[in-house]
């Protein structure tokens, strides 16, 4: 089959790989028919190729129609239409029972200290081979693929794999108290809908980036939006009586804009032989924390920043002085994405569209044109806010 494979430090290609097959009575084969490069992708696409080997097949925001099923999957028939979350999981365990499937004690890469394994995510994750292909073997079937319907187009369900749950739980652990103001950090895809959800659900929404174009999308869905800059903070104070948001939530994470020094130390890292980065960056990575850091800044005293922004430093300093004088409350982690489904399926199945599921691609591309895609999304070239692949 084609598959886009990680090659280099932004270099990735389609090439043909194996197909995969039934390898355990628990799996499925699905036909891949939209697979999405998601904000977490260009990270491995810029910084973390020591975990990758040449030729991993990349992409954990997947959906298509079953083809195969073991003769131990029961939830599932060939032909059935279904979208991939991104974490596997068995859905019994104590964790999975508790709703914290990306921590799924079956399926936990222990060798690296990891939670749950994860498509197309590096050896730290399992290195599981992604969806950006044309075909997926799906782990433990049964508990990892969500059956949709087939009256509406992929796009009103792809986004069920990773970024709509993400931008769920984002909100959710932001704790915006009722009629309170949140601000987001961020318009990428997952900035977008928590925006967009979090507008749903009553609360003052102010959003940041410096892309007008992403400024622009939110605007069209009733977000009042700013342009990144060093009184940001300041305005957001200012903004809310000068207090502060009663929450922010950061879907920026560790490539965030800034921390020039910062951005050379991990440069420097990616280009190390293996067998020095690896250890260098589980000990003593650093992230850009500019993102980070404008929300604890902006955040009121006694409210609460959520993270959904991916950060992998194990050295990363924060300001401890300040969080423990604020009394700022922090919240993270990967999305628990099965935990959110039953809450999202009917607001990605309403015919009015409450979330604008129908306005975030600006890019639907086969998936040959892959490579080129992933440098215009990671350059933040042509308005691009989210790309959608059709094997």
């Amino acid at each position: 089959m084609k598959a886009l494979t990680w090659q280099g430090k932004r270099h990735v290609s389609v090439e043909d790989v194996r197909d995969p097959v039934l390898a355990e009575p628990t799996d499925a084969i699905i036909k891949v028919t939209s697979a999405a490069i998601c904000g977490s992708d260009l990270h491995l696409y810029e910084l973390l190729g020591p975990f990758l080997d040449a030729g991993d097949v990349l992409g954990h925001e997947t959906m298509g129609e079953v083809v195969e099923v073991g003769s131990d999957v029961t939830r599932l028939q060939v032909g059935d239409r279904v979208v991939i979350p991104f974490p596997i999981s068995c859905g019994h365990c104590f964790m999975c029972q508790r709703g914290l499937t990306t921590q799924c004690e079956t399926t936990q890469v222990r060798e690296h200290g990891s939670g749950a394994r994860l498509y197309g995510y590096t050896k730290l994750y399992g290195q599981v081979p992604g969806g950006q292909a044309e075909y997926l073997r799906v782990h433990l079937a049964d508990a990892n693929a969500v059956k949709v319907g087939r009256e509406l187009p992929d796009e009103r369900y792809l986004f069920l794999s990773d970024i709509l749950p993400t931008a769920w739980q984002a909100v959710q652990y932001a704790n915006v108290p009722e009629g309170g103001t949140v601000a987001v950090l961020g318009l990428g895809p997952v900035g977008q809908l928590a925006s967009r959800i979090a507008r749903l659900q009553g609360f003052e929404v102010l959003a940041v980036d410096p892309v007008q174009e992403r400024r622009d999308m939110a605007e069209r869905h009733d977000i009042e939006v700013y342009d990144l800059s060093d009184t940001l903070p300041g305005d957001l104070r200012e903004r809310t009586y000068w207090r502060g948001p009663d929450s922010v939530i950061d879907a920026v994470g560790m490539e965030a804009h800034g921390n020039p020094m910062i951005t050379l130390a991990q440069q420097a890292v990616t280009i190390l032989p293996d067998a020095l980065s690896r250890p260098a960056m589980e000990k003593a990575g650093l992230d850009r924390t500019a993102a980070l850091y404008a929300a604890i800044d902006s955040v009121r005293r006694g409210g609460t920043v959520s993270l959904s922004g991916v950060y992998a430093g194990e050295a990363d300093i924060l300001p401890m002085k300040t969080l423990f004088d604020k009394q700022v409350s922090i919240r993270m982690g990967q999305c628990n994405v099965h935990a959110w489904i039953d809450e999202l399926l009917p607001l990605a199945e309403d015919p009015a569209d409450p979330l604008g599921l129908g306005d975030l691609v600006t890019h639907e591309v086969p998936l040959a044109d892959a490579p080129a895609m992933y440098e215009t999304f990671q350059k933040k070239q042509d308005g691009c806010v989210k790309v959608v692949l059709k094997p």
